[in-house]
This record gives C-alpha cells, structure tokens and sequence, in this order.
C-alpha cells in the first residue's frame, strides 16, 4: 500500500497522505514524506515550483500513530524526534510548500501544518489542534519552538497548556491556518496559492527563508537533537 501519493503536474509537486481511517503519521509515513520532499527539492524549480501536500476528505492527519506511540518509550521517543525533524526539514526547506488541510488536523497533524508556508482549510465540524495535554503527553520542546513561531500570542496558553481544539474558524484565528474555504474550493484555491509560491524566484525565496528563519530553525535543531533518545511515555 502506497502511504503517500507524490506526482509533478505543471510545476507543482502534489503531495498526498493516505494511512488509515485518521491519517495517522507512521514511521512509514515520515519517511516516505522525507523521500517525497527529497524528489520535490532534487527536481530544481524549472521543474517543481512548489509543493502542495494535503490528506483525504476529513482528514489531513490525526497525529502521530498510536500503535507506535505506545508499543514503546523508545518506539514513541523515535517516532516523535523524527516527526520534528522532518517538519523542521519542512519549514527550512527550499521549497516552498502549501498545505491544503481538508479537515482534521490533530496534535502530529496540526504541527505538520506549521512547517510549511501557506496552510489552508476547510469549514465543517473538524477539530484542528495540539491534544498533548488531553492525553497525558507533555510537549517536545521542538514542537513548542515550532507552534510559538506560528500561533497567535493570544492563543499559545490555551492552545499549547490547555490543549484546546479549534474549529476551523477558530484555529484561522489562533493562527493553525491562513485561510478557510468551502470543501468543493479547496483544490482550487490551495492550488492558487501553490501557484503563486512557485512563482517567486527561488533563489529570493530561499533567501528570505535563511535570513528571517535562520535563528528558529537553529532552534528547532537543537531541540530535536536533544530529544534524540528521550523517553516519551502516554499515561493515558
């Protein structure tokens, strides 16, 4: 079973996460995004301008696999560490990137979300948010570095301590996402936006990305090499 879809139409790498009901991030899956984005970056932008990566209807992703999670510390230390690594990949990444989130989008999946460039969503009863708190998991301080460079000042406490969910109205708001359109615009409008990214000038945009990401990144890093053989554990 392909776990993600990855095919160049028109300058634009489409990127799709298929496992299971919610979507979840596997190790299978982080790899095969890693592999996804190697194929994206090696192209050259003659070739892809951008990438839009998006789930299935109703899910963008429910966060990291469970199974994984809790087969182990270990096994959830390793899956976690490399989620932030690629995400961070993600974020410093010379490609620019688009999400197209078409629905839930949950701790794992709502972090992912934030390494890239745009994120857009759709309106319909859909939670986007970090649950950590919720299930007894307390958050990496990589994923801390990457929702305190995305999220609204106003909703860091509740979003990151509390835990909340959002609705897509409110996680626009709470800065999850930069826009929400109806479900049946979605493909049109993530692909404007991927359009529009994949025609700036690469060498400009990747610029930009060094100098006004340079430190966060740095942190990012940093944080993910500590957390390299942490022990997480779900008391729930």
């Amino acid at each position: 079973m392909t776990v993600v879809h990855y095919e160049v139409r028109d300058r634009i790498a489409h990127v799709a996460i298929d496992h299971g009901k919610a979507n979840t991030l596997s190790s299978e899956v982080l790899a095969a995004l890693e592999v996804a984005l190697s194929q994206a970056e090696a192209a050259g932008p003659e070739t892809v301008g951008a990438m839009l990566l998006t789930g299935k209807p109703g899910f963008l992703s429910g966060g990291f696999d469970l199974d994984e999670i809790k087969a182990s510390p270990e096994s959830a230390g390793r899956l976690v560490t490399n989620g932030g690594a690629l995400f961070t990949r993600m974020y410093g990444s010379a490609v620019p990137i688009v999400v197209a989130c078409p629905g839930h989008a949950i701790a794992a999946g709502a972090l992912l979300m934030m390494g890239a460039d745009e994120r857009i969503g759709v309106s319909g009863k859909f939670k986007i948010g970090l649950i950590e708190t919720q299930i007894g998991m307390v958050l990496p301080r990589w994923a801390i570095e990457m929702a305190q460079e995305r999220l609204s000042k106003r909703h860091e406490q509740v979003a990151m301590v509390g835990g909340r969910t959002y609705d897509p109205m409110g996680a626009l708001d709470a800065g999850f996402l930069d826009a929400v359109v109806a479900p049946e615009d979605l493909e049109a409008k993530a692909l404007e936006a991927a359009n529009y990214w994949a025609g700036l000038p690469r060498a400009a945009y990747a610029g930009q990305v060094k100098m006004i990401r340079a430190d966060r990144i740095a942190r990012l890093d940093a944080a993910v090499a500590a957390d390299r053989g942490h022990v997480f554990n779900v008391n729930s």
